[in-house]
C-alpha cells in the first residue's frame, strides 16, 4: 500500500465509464429500494434494537466467545481461536495436509479476502474455487471485491462475458444473461461435488448454541456446507451474538439494507456436523463431516476493548453506507485500503491493519454523514474516523505546515487579516469578474476548473461590526454574540451584515467579540486536537467576555462545532469542561433560531408564491445539527418567493472544506451534479444556509454561466425587511 498513488487511481476510476454508469444508476435506485422494503415497518426502532443488541454483546465479548466454543465443542466441532491470518493459514495448510484436501470450494467470505487466504491456497498446490457468482467472476480477472455485499458491481455484462471466456475457453455473449447463469452453475456444480473442503464465513455466530447464520440469494453456501466432508467456518469475533432470538434483529435488517429485500433467497442455520457420503479409498462412505470453526481475532479483541472503537462492532457488513456515500459511489471500492472500502472499510483497515495504512486514504470520508442516516448499527462512522485520524496525529505528528498556519496565523485573526487577506485583496485584482475569480495563473489554474472562487472582501465583517451595532434596539429582547467563522467574517461579509441586520429586526442586541478565531473545525479535521483545543479556548473566552444570551453562528459547521465538539474535547477536563458546557448550550445555527423567533412573533406564516427559489440542505445542517424544516418554514413564509425542492437536496455539494480543493476531481463531479439539479427545478436562486456550501455552488453556477444566483437565507430575509 505504501507504493501507491491515490490520486492517479482515483483519476483512472473517474475516467471509467462502464463503472461510472453502473455505480450511479446503483446510486439513484438505492434509497427508494431500500425505503420500499421498509414498508410498514419501525426503522428507526428496528435500528435502536440492533444497536442495543450489538453494543451489549462486544460489552460481553469475551464471554461470548467462550460460550459459543463451548457449545461448537458440545456438537462435534472443533475451534480454533486465530491471532491473525497467518495463524488461519498455517491451521488450514496442516488440516489440508493430515486430511488429504486438494480441492476447495469457498462461499463469500470478506475475512478471507482480508488475510488473503486464497493465495495461501495455490502457493500450497491446493485448488480454490469461489463460488459466489461475483467472487468467482472477480477472481479470474485477479480482482478484489468492490462491494461487501456486491463484489462485482463496478462491471457490466459484457465485462463479465470476457471473463466467463477466460474461464470457459469458448465464446459467451455478453446479451445472454441467463445464459452466463446456466454456464457459471453447470462449472461451479463440478467444483461442488468434487470439492473436499467447504469454507464459509458468517454472518453471525450465536453464543448460546454455538451455531452459524447465512444469509445468501444464489444457494451456493448451502452446497459449500453439505457437499464437502470438511467444513471451515472463518467467523470474526465481531460476528457473535447471545442469543437465536437475537438473529432476528438482524435478519430484519440486513437483507432490507445490503439488497432491499424483505428476505434473502436463502437463510441457512447449521449446528454442528451433519452426515455426508463420499468416496473413501474407493469406496463411498458414510460419515459426520468434520467441522472446524476459526475464530478470528486480526485486531477485533483490541478493538472490542478499545472505549471508542468497539462501536465497529455494530456494523453487520450490509454495505449500507457504501451505497449512500458521495465519494464510494464516483471512485468505486478498489480505490480504498487493504479489503474493506468506504467510511467503515477506513475504519476497519485502521483497527485491522494498521492507522498507517488507514491515514493513506481517510481523506476519503467528507464527514457528510449521510452513511449515518441508513447503518442499521448506527455506528458513527465519521466520528470513528476522526479517532483514528487523531490517534494517527498523536503517533505521527501534524504536517509542519498545516499546524504552523493554524498555531501562528489563525487563532490571530488581527495577523490573518493583516498579513493575508490584505494581501489576498490587492493580489486577485487582475483575475476578478465581478464577485468571482474565474481563472487562475501557472499550478494555481486547477483551483478555478470547473468552479469559479469567490473574491475576498474589500472590507471583513469585523472591521463593519462598530458600525453595525449602533443600530442595535435600545431596548433589546436579548444579547447576541455572533460568531462569524472565516468565510463570513473575510469573504461573504455582505452575508455577514444581512445576518445582523435580521437579528436586529427581531429586538436582538447584537455583538461581535473580537478575540474570536477559526471555530477549529479545520485542524481537528486532520486529527489535531491540541491546536483545536487551543481555538476552543481562545473562543470560549472570547464569547464569555460579553456574557451574551444566545451565541449565533450563520455557519452550520461552526455551530456544530461549537455547539457539540466542544463540549466532548473537554468532557474530562474539570476546568474547562463546565465552561465548555455552559458555552454549548447557548450556542444556535441562524436560521432555526429566526423561525423560533419569526414564529413567536406570528411571522412563520405561509406567503403569497413569486421568485422560484430552491433550496441546498448543508451536510452538517441536515444530519450534524438535524436543522431542515426550519429554512424552508422561513422561505415559504418569504413575500415574493416560491420554494421549489431540487433532487437529492441533502446530497454533498462536493467542497467539505479542504477536500473540495485537495481531491477537486471528486469534488467537481459532484459539483456539476448539484448544479444540473438546480437548474433542472427552474429556480433562478440556490439558497444555502451554510457559506461552504455558498461558496461552491456559487462557483459552480458561475463557472457554467447559469445566471442563477446562490443566496444564504439570511441574504434572502434582509432583502425584504
Amino acid at each position: 500500500m505504501a507504493e501507491r498513488n491515490l490520486k492517479q487511481e482515483i483519476k483512472a476510476k473517474l475516467k471509467d465509464d462502464i463503472m461510472q454508469d453502473a455505480l450511479s444508476r446503483f446510486a439513484d435506485q438505492y434509497p427508494g429500494s431500500r425505503l420500499k422494503s421498509y414498508a410498514g415497518q419501525d426503522i428507526e426502532e428496528l435500528r435502536e434494537n440492533l444497536r442495543c443488541m450489538k453494543a451489549d454483546a462486544v460489552e460481553h465479548i469475551d464471554e461470548l466467545a467462550d460460550k459459543f466454543e463451548e457449545n461448537v465443542k458440545a456438537r462435534g466441532g472443533v475451534v480454533f481461536r486465530a491471532k491473525d491470518g497467518d495463524a488461519v493459514k498455517k491451521f488450514l495448510i496442516q488440516i489440508c495436509k493430515e486430511n488429504g484436501v486438494k480441492r476447495v470450494v469457498k462461499s463469500k467470505s470478506m475475512a478471507s479476502e482480508e488475510i488473503h487466504l486464497n493465495e495461501c491456497f495455490t502457493e500450497n498446490d491446493i485448488r480454490v474455487k469461489e463460488t459466489d457468482l461475483g467472487e468467482w467472476m472477480i477472481a479470474i480477472a485477479g480482482q478484489k471485491p468492490s462491494h461487501m455485499v456486491m463484489p462485482a458491481i463496478h462491471l457490466n455484462r459484457y465485462q463479465c462475458a470476457e471473463m466467463f471466456e477466460k474461464e470457459l475457453q469458448e465464446e459467451v455473449p455478453g446479451e445472454d444473461i441467463p445464459y452466463m447463469i446456466q454456464k457459471a452453475r453447470q462449472t461451479l456444480r463440478q467444483e461442488f461435488l468434487q470439492a473436499d473442503m467447504g469454507i464459509t464465513g458468517a454472518n453471525f455466530g450465536i453464543a448460546e448454541n454455538g451455531a452459524i447464520g447465512l444469509v445468501t440469494n444464489e444457494g451456493n453456501a448451502r452446497l459449500v456446507t453439505t457437499l464437502p466432508r470438511i467444513h471451515v467456518v472463518l467467523i470474526g469475533y465481531e460476528k457473535l451474538i447471545p442469543k437465536t432470538e437475537d438473529a432476528a434483529k438482524i435478519l430484519r435488517l440486513l437483507p432490507r439494507n445490503g439488497t432491499c429485500q424483505k428476505m434473502t433467497s436463502y437463510m441457512t442455520l447449521i449446528d454442528g456436523p451433519t452426515p455426508v457420503m463420499y468416496k473413501k479409498d474407493g469406496q463411498w462412505v458414510e460419515e459426520n463431516r468434520k467441522q472446524y470453526v476459526i475464530l478470528l481475532d486480526n485486531g477485533r479483541l483490541e478493538a472490542a476493548h478499545d472505549p471508542v472503537m468497539k462501536q465497529v462492532y455494530q456494523c453487520v457488513r450490509c454495505a449500507s453506507c457504501l451505497n449512500v456515500c458521495p465519494i464510494w459511489t464516483l471512485v468505486g471500492g478498489h480505490v480504498y485500503g487493504h479489503i474493506y472500502s468506504g467510511g467503515i472499510g477506513a475504519i476497519l483497515t485502521g483497527l485491522l491493519n494498521g492507522i498507517e495504512n488507514f491515514n493513506q486514504f481517510s481523506d476519503l470520508c467528507i464527514g457528510c454523514r449521510t452513511c449515518t442516516t441508513v447503518c442499521p448499527g448506527k455506528i458513527p462512522i465519521p466520528d470513528l474516523i476522526d479517532e483514528l485520524r487523531n490517534r494517527y496525529v498523536k503517533k505521527h505528528g501534524v504536517p509542519t505546515m498545516d499546524k504552523s498556519f493554524f498555531d501562528n496565523v489563525l487563532n490571530d485573526r488581527g495577523l490573518f487579516h493583516k498579513l493575508l487577506l490584505k494581501a489576498g485583496s490587492v493580489g486577485q485584482a487582475p483575475f476578478k469578474s465581478g464577485k468571482f475569480i474565474r481563472h487562475l495563473p501557472l499550478f494555481f489554474a486547477g483551483m478555478t476548473k470547473g468552479r469559479s472562487l469567490p473574491t475576498i472582501a474589500d472590507t471583513p465583517l469585523r472591521d463593519r461590526m462598530a458600525k453595525l451595532e449602533k443600530k442595535n434596539p435600545s431596548h433589546p429582547k436579548k444579547k447576541v454574540a455572533f460568531f462569524s467563522g472565516c468565510n463570513t467574517d473575510f469573504v461573504f461579509a455582505d452575508t455577514g451584515e444581512n445576518v445582523v441586520k435580521v437579528l436586529q429586526s427581531l429586538g436582538m442586541e447584537v455583538v461581535y467579540p473580537m478575540g474570536q478565531s477559526c471555530c477549529g473545525k479545520p485542524i481537528l479535521g486532520v486529527g489535531d486536537r491540541e491546536t483545536g483545543m487551543k481555538a476552543a479556548k481562545r473562543n470560549i473566552e472570547a464569547l464569555e467576555s460579553v456574557n451574551p444570551d444566545v451565541i449565533i453562528s450563520s455557519c452550520p459547521t461552526c455551530a456544530e462545532t461549537l455547539s457539540e465538539t466542544y463540549e466532548q474535547l473537554f468532557k474530562d477536563d474539570p476546568e474547562w469542561g463546565p465552561r465548555a458546557k455552559a458555552f454549548c448550550a447557548k450556542v444556535r445555527e441562524f436560521s432555526s433560531f429566526v423561525a423560533e423567533e419569526y414564529k413567536a412573533q406570528g411571522k412563520l406564516l405561509p406567503a403569497a408564491g413569486g421568485e422560484k427559489v430552491t433550496y441546498h440542505d448543508s451536510c452538517h445542517m441536515k444530519r450534524g445539527l438535524g436543522v431542515f424544516e426550519e429554512p424552508r418554514a422561513l422561505l415559504n413564509a418569504t413575500p415574493g418567493v416560491e420554494l421549489v425542492e431540487m433532487k437529492n437536496c441533502d446530497k454533498c455539494c462536493g467542497m467539505a472544506g479542504s477536500f473540495g480543493m485537495k481531491y477537486s476531481e471528486v469534488s467537481i463531479p459532484m459539483l456539476e451534479e448539484k448544479v444540473q439539479n438546480i437548474k433542472d427545478t427552474g429556480a433562478t436562486t440556490c439558497v444555502v444556509a451554510c457559506p461552504s456550501c455558498m461558496m461552491q455552488i456559487g462557483g459552480g453556477l458561475d463557472n457554467q454561466n447559469t445566471g442563477i444566483k446562490v443566496k444564504h437565507i439570511a441574504d434572502v430575509l434582509a432583502e425584504k425587511l
